[in-house]
């Protein structure tokens, strides 16, 4: 476990903030909405460019807090996991680009 979720989990200790884990899903969910519609009204629905809203950082560190103390909550080590699941997405970028790469040197040689 990474220091911030140590951190997070220790100011839920303190605070009494903890919740079960469907509890903590439900507010999870609460706060992805309120930043959805932070972008919804920042686009005027989607009809003008994002721009990051200027109450976007807290909402956003709120829907983070939310997701480290789920992982506490039901024993993942969030730290590990992310880091696990960004090597899986760069390798499989990494052999996205060779396969098109390679299918792009074929296509020219049968040209």
């Amino acid at each position: 476990m990474n220091d911030l979720q140590t951190a997070v989990a220790r100011a839920a200790d303190r605070s009494g903030s903890h919740s079960t884990a469907p509890a903590l899903l439900l507010q999870t969910l609460a706060a992805l909405g309120k930043l959805s519609e932070l972008a919804n009204a920042a686009t005027e629905g989607g009809r003008r460019p994002f721009r990051i809203p200027p109450n976007w950082e807290p909402e956003l560190s709120e829907l983070a807090y939310l997701v480290y103390l789920l992982a506490d909550q039901t024993a993942v080590d969030i730290d590990a996991t992310v880091r696990a699941l960004a090597g899986r997405v760069s390798d499989a970028a990494i052999d996205r680009r060779a396969h098109a790469a390679a299918d792009e040197r074929e296509s020219s040689w049968l040209t």
